[in-house]
């Protein structure tokens, strides 16, 4: 397969609903230490998508973020990118060619590129992870294609349709979701739009959070820098939930092209029978609709049938607001070198997740 990349500004990435893949990103990654790289893509479309007529050549682009791990080494990793999508059976053929092309442009310390595919998943019943690695591998011609040990991002998720009335946005909102609103706006909750002075509110709400759930937390400089990117092709907003003046829950919201997302959220420890979080999320919503948004992504949920999963609680208060369960393919690796890499999976392995033991 043929795949042709040609390095550009990250200022020129195309609009996307993937805020991952967006100039806005590339800034708040460059501000954390991140090196970001866009490139433009090329391939014929006969070539991934054998039953088309046509030998047009398809253009994208992908934004590839590298960070160094050690002073010797680093990764490459394209958050939520390519969105250019194969036929099923050829998913590997073109991650193989992307990636060799790849390999001779980037830093010569980097040691393999991640993926983490924003590519749409069936959710068959009792597939592996060994056996999906075995039929993307399938075709290829190096067999290089691995599963991550964990994704970066959210590979589950739930949408929200807003490309319809208010009215009917709520309607279709599960019962007890809709009391929840109404209970929080008796109660006198108001959700109000903060600026970057107001970060220190979300970040001791998140830090109550990340106390009470055993989950990593982000140093703050990480929400501050949200704000500092110039580039229009993404916006991010922040939302505060207040009763009385003081801090109930709170969240970040963006809007990239026309779809928002629940970026992150947090919640005060005390306060909870105001049930501020609905009010904010309803707010949120309305807000991006108002902005242009036609979906809104909640932004991770727990994979389907795992009820004991550590994000079932949270994914049962997102599933009340009426969404719809999208199931994305998650991260693969593509080792430049393996013997590095496998040393690099080996120490990721012992390293804490999301949740802490």
């Amino acid at each position: 397969m043929d795949v042709r990349i040609r390095l550009k500004d990250t200022h020129d990435l195309y609009t996307t609903p993937l805020l991952q893949q967006t100039a806005y990103w590339s800034s708040v990654k460059a501000g954390l230490g991140f090196t970001p790289l866009a490139f433009d893509l090329e391939v014929r479309e006969k070539d991934i998508r054998p039953s088309a007529r046509s030998s047009a050549k398809l253009v994208d682009d992908v934004l590839i973020l590298t960070k160094q791990i050690n002073d010797e080494e680093r990764i490459a990793y394209a958050p939520y990118g390519p969105l250019l999508n194969p036929d099923e059976e050829l998913q590997g053929a073109f991650i193989e060619a992307l990636s060799e092309e790849l390999r001779r442009v980037l830093p010569n310390d980097t040691i393999l590129i991640r993926y983490d595919l924003p590519w749409l998943k069936r959710e068959d019943e009792g597939v592996s992870p060994e056996s999906e690695e075995l039929r993307l591998n399938w075709g290829t011609l190096t067999h290089n294609i691995r599963a991550a040990f964990t994704d970066m991002l959210p590979a589950d998720t739930c949408f929200i349709d807003l490309d319809k009335q208010e009215e009917d946005i709520i309607a279709n909102m599960k019962s007890k979701t809709r009391y929840n609103i109404r209970l929080a706006e008796r109660k006198g909750v108001v959700v109000r739009e903060g600026e970057r002075k107001d970060v220190p509110i979300f970040v001791d709400l998140y830090r109550e959070t990340a106390k009470r759930n055993r989950i990593k937390e982000h140093d703050s400089a990480y929400f501050t820098t949200l704000f500092d990117p110039k580039e229009d092709d993404a916006t991010v907003k922040l939302l505060i939930a207040e009763k009385e003046g003081t801090p109930l829950s709170a969240l970040f919201l963006s809007l990239s092209d026309d779809r928002a997302s629940y970026l992150y959220g947090a919640s005060s420890s005390t306060g909870r029978e105001n049930m501020s979080t609905y009010a904010l999320q309803k707010n949120a919503m309305l807000l991006a609709k108002s902005m242009g948004a036609r979906e809104y992504d909640l932004f991770g949920v727990a994979p389907k049938g795992e009820e004991n999963h550590p994000l079932s609680g949270l994914s049962r208060f997102k599933f009340g607001f009426g969404g719809k369960r999208i199931k994305r393919m998650g991260c693969w690796d593509y080792p430049l070198d393996l013997k590095r890499a496998e040393a690099f999976f080996a120490e990721e392995r012992k390293w804490q997740g999301y949740h802490l033991k």
